[in-house]
């Protein structure tokens, strides 16, 4: 840097009548100034060539002793200035931004970030494990670093909503949601030729509205050059529809060289391998190949992609001794007969299907594969309920009358029908059309469907009622999971009926993203509650802070969706130390019973004994096919039921003997991936005393509720304690605050329901250290001492009697400056660090307490009053030993560099991390507060 070195960053400069503080990037005739006094969203550009009076170095002035004030009024300014700071001095920028605790193993994906020039990562860590606090950790400290300046995120439509909530909430990122219904807003007001991925640094981009060819080549012009991929093997099959769409857009983004790619799916091999090689090429396009290398060169390649590959299964958190962040979970099966009426309109409608397989022999093929969607789309929706079966029967009938494409009708059957690729919020209740014309029997099937609603003639709907008895009986809150919509209305009007002290809410694909958020917040603000919903919330929605049981109404044909249903509850950050999932089935259908039988008994056993879920092998869709094929050969007439089902069983066998062998291999793969893409080699827990230290000098939860607290307090707004959480009436804050408030987005008229934990009750917002209220009451207080405006409230010099020491002890609050300079890449970047320590020394010692000690007398308490005459004595007496401290304060600040610097040497070696590190101390150090502690001397 060529920069005068009173003029690089940290330096002091008196410039247009004030002191300020040069920050990063400034340059040789252009500096950054950020005021002494004031906050980083008050820097400055001054031009040195145009500047009138020349920029000169500045010192900090010490504290004046007429502005002595209270001890209070010294603790809210410690509090202030340690809650300002956003770039502390420890190794990782970002943790004074972000408002998670991350655990040991999330920071793993970061460190395997900080090994790469250009980021390129897949994270398919389990369900619920934390694939989005360790994307947007990655993301947070480039963008602190200084690497990154803008970020997208792409994810199905209905996560949008979330990604946005997540980026705010937790990582102090506020990003714009980009789809149909808000591009219109976005572009208004655009500059001529600039895009808005160009104007909104941070946004949050539904894949559906981009995958388009006209947008995905605007998109690829002007993407942000840090992507996160949510979901993304629904991005990865080659071939026709959207999902190649999809792929495209990846494919050329991937393409773009130096641009950062982190892919997030908890499914990375859902048993196709093309798609999965597609998936690995988007990291590499060597690893597209891997499946097809011999085995010496597989494993190299794999060796390889180990460096940009993680995925970990409970049990490999485990092993971190981190069993306690998640759930137990306890899983059971739970049957009812087909009996009565629902059993015989059941074999009425299976007759029917059979017939309509045998009826479609002698056409084409297309003709063939219609009769059969349509068939099995009427057992599903049988299986379902009666009023899935009506709509299914009447939707049949209307289908029987459109005059579409055979081709059309044929791709549209397997999507309605089948679980393997179907876009979950877009799971219709329709039955493709047949090539049959049989409407008066239809008619008659639909109408004697509509008599059996309700548990009186429903057996399934009983048994429902039955296990949410008993899940709510146990303290259980529980969500049902649907497969068709009409079916998860009638569970929710019976539901409600049943429990009519509980809140009981439906949330279905017929549902915009927004309006199914909204109806789960809402939910989420009542108490009993129960959730029941179609397979939209089945896929990257967090449940978990108010539901931790699922109840499987009506099986998935896919094992993978039963997990994904089961993840939105048992995932990192449920309270509760167990779930509970129960599988509803059919005893005596044969529908449930092959699905169960055949695939998701074999899946669940395959998880409990490696802890992981094994996807299914080959194509999914093939298997099911498969399996419904033997479910609709025609049964032997007068033989009874139970006997039909031994004899379906017995047609069973080859297939699951075939289905056996396969997962087998897929498993075996599964067992050894696990040996390499685990990242057992990376060292977390050696930098997560970095955290601690990171939150020892930023201030914690702890910091920041006394902090608002007393900032409330003496301001004259104090916080009122409520049932859950707290009120603050922001009317009776200063003027300036409220104003602050109101450019940050919060009303400054109403009142503030707040909470310091997280999750916070429903109607709170979660109060942490970079939300904007701690901000705005951090830069007023901070600027007030400052400028010496306020001192009754908060002040820079303070002095107490108390029993805390024994002799008359000086509290020194200083700050202390460094640069920090990382080379990488061949680039280098320098950034400011800073932090504020307490000092302490004793009238009768030379030497000096850092540290907790010095800590925990900045915390001590008075005794008795002290009058203001004897309160400015006393200051100016510690003001007198400063003058003897320059030398052993310059010493401390070499000394806490150096301590910087090895934190920095400790995460790079953990990390493995190419690139190095130089700190440099800004001298001199600067006396903030002072703090004189009194002996108090009891009268006798």
């Amino acid at each position: 840097m060529s920069l005068d070195i009173h003029l690089q960053p940290g330096s002091l400069v008196s410039a247009r009548g004030r002191e300020w503080v040069v920050l990063p990037d400034s340059k040789d005739d252009t500096l950054i100034l950020r005021p002494l006094g004031g906050s980083q969203r008050e820097a400055t550009l001054v031009y040195l060539p145009l500047e009138r009076t020349p920029v000169a170095p500045a010192s900090f002035p010490p504290p004046d002793p007429a502005l002595a004030g209270s001890h209070q009024a010294g603790s809210l300014l410690r509090d202030a200035l340690l809650l300002r700071f956003r770039a502390g001095g420890g190794p990782f920028r970002s943790f004074g931004n972000i408002a998670v605790e991350p655990r040991a193993y999330q920071l793993v994906p970061l460190l395997m970030a900080l090994k790469q020039a250009t980021v390129r990562l897949l994270i398919a860590d389990d369900v619920g494990i934390g694939k989005t606090i360790e994307a947007c950790l990655i993301a947070r400290e480039l963008l602190d670093r200084g690497e990154i300046g803008r970020l997208t995120v792409l994810c199905p439509p209905h996560l949008c909503e979330q990604w946005q909530g997540e980026l705010d909430l937790h990582f102090n990122i506020p990003a714009e949601v980009v789809r149909t219904s808000t591009v219109g807003r976005l572009e208004r007001g655009l500059p001529p030729g600039r895009s808005l991925f160009e104007v909104y640094p941070f946004t949050i981009v539904s894949l559906d509205y981009i995958k388009s060819d006209r947008r995905r080549d605007e998109f690829l012009r002007s993407c942000p050059e840090f992507v996160m991929v949510d979901e993304a093997h629904t991005c990865t099959r080659s071939g026709a529809g959207g999902r190649h769409q999809r792929y495209q857009l990846l494919k050329g983004l991937a393409e773009t060289g130096g641009r950062h790619l982190v892919l997030l799916t908890a499914t990375p091999h859902s048993g196709d391998e093309a798609a999965f090689s597609n998936l690995l090429g988007l990291l590499d396009p060597d690893f597209a190949g891997l499946h097809e290398l011999p085995e010496g060169r597989r494993a190299a390649l794999r060796e390889q992609l180990a460096r940009h590959f993680v995925q970990r299964r409970r049990p490999d958190i485990e092993e971190w001794q981190e069993a306690s962040l998640f759930p137990e979970r306890l899983t059971r099966e739970a049957v009812y007969r087909l009996t009565g009426r629902w059993g015989q309109l059941f074999d009425d409608v299976l007759e029917y299907a059979r017939e309509m397989i045998a009826g479609s022999a002698g056409l084409g093929l297309v003709e063939q594969r219609m009769n059969w969607w349509a068939a099995l789309a009427l057992l599903r929706c049988i299986s379902s309920s009666p009023a899935a079966a009506v709509k299914a029967l009447s939707t049949r009938i209307e289908a029987i009358e459109k005059a579409m494409s055979p081709d059309v009708l044929d791709e549209e059957g397997e999507a309605l029908t089948l679980d393997g690729g179907a876009d979950l919020a877009a799971i219709s209740d329709s039955v493709p059309a047949a090539a049959r014309d049989d409407v008066e029997h239809l008619a008659l099937l639909a109408s004697y469907a509509d008599d059996l609603r309700g548990p009186a003639a429903d057996p399934k709907l009983a048994a429902l009622l039955a296990e949410v008895q008993a899940l709510v009986a146990a303290g259980f809150r529980p969500v049902i999971f649907c497969r068709y919509v009409a079916t998860a209305h009638y569970v929710a009007e019976h539901l409600a009926k049943a429990f009519p002290e509980y809140t009981v809410a439906a949330v279905t694909g017929e549902l915009a993203p927004a309006e199914r958020e909204e109806r789960v917040v809402a939910l989420a603000a009542t108490d009993p509650r129960i959730l029941v919903a179609t397979d939209c919330l089945s896929e990257g929605v967090n449940l978990q802070e108010w539901l931790n049981a699922v109840v499987h109404y009506d099986l998935s044909w896919n094992p993978t969706r039963h997990e994904q249903r089961e993840g939105r509850v048992d995932r990192f950050g449920q309270p509760s130390s167990q779930v509970r999932a129960v599988m509803l089935y059919g005893e005596d259908n044969p529908v449930d019973g092959a699905v169960l039988k055949v695939i998701l008994r074999k899946a669940e056993r395959i998880r409990k004994e490696l802890g992981v879920l094994v996807p299914m092998p080959d194509d999914e869709n093939r298997v099911s096919q498969a399996v419904m094929q033997a479910v609709l050969l025609r049964q032997q007439e007068g033989k009874s039921r139970a006997r039909q089902l031994s004899l379906f069983e017995a047609r069973l066998l080859p297939l699951e003997e075939d289905l056996d062998r396969k997962w087998q291999n897929i498993r075996d793969k599964v067992a050894r991936n696990r040996t390499i893409f685990a990242q057992r080699r990376l060292r977390p827990e050696e930098v997560l005393p970095e955290w601690r230290k990171a939150m020892a000098a930023l201030g914690g939860e702890e910091d920041v509720r006394r902090f608002v607290r007393q900032a409330a307090e003496r301001l004259g707004a104090p916080l009122e304690s409520r049932r859950q959480g707290f009120r603050l009436h922001l009317r009776h804050l200063p003027a300036v605050v409220r104003e602050r408030l109101a450019g940050l987005g919060i009303d400054p008229a109403g009142p503030l329901d707040l909470e310091f934990r997280y999750p916070p009750p429903p109607g709170c917002r979660f109060i942490h250290r970079s939300h904007p209220l701690v901000a705005a009451l951090a830069d007023f207080l901070a600027e007030g001492a400052m400028d010496g405006s306020i001192p009754e409230i908060v002040a820079r010099a303070g002095a107490i009697f108390t029993e805390a020491v024994t002799v008359r002890t000086v509290v020194l609050l200083v700050r202390l400056r460094c640069q920090l300079v990382i080379s990488r890449a061949g680039q280098e970047h320098t950034m400011l660090a800073e932090e504020v320590l307490p000092v302490a020394l004793a009238a009768d010692s030379s030497d000096w307490l850092d540290g907790d000690a010095a800590r925990q007398l900045l915390d001590a308490q008075p005794c008795r009053d002290m009058d203001p005459a004897a309160r400015r004595r006393h200051v100016r007496a510690g003001l007198d030993r400063l003058a003897g401290l320059a030398d052993r304060l310059e010493a401390l600040a070499l000394a806490r560099a150096e301590a910087l610097l090895a934190d920095h040497r400790r995460v790079r070696d953990a990390a493995e991390a190419r690139g190095q590190y130089r700190v440099r101390p800004v001298l001199p150090v600067d006396v903030i507060g002072v703090l004189v502690l009194v002996p108090f001397v009891p009268f006798v």
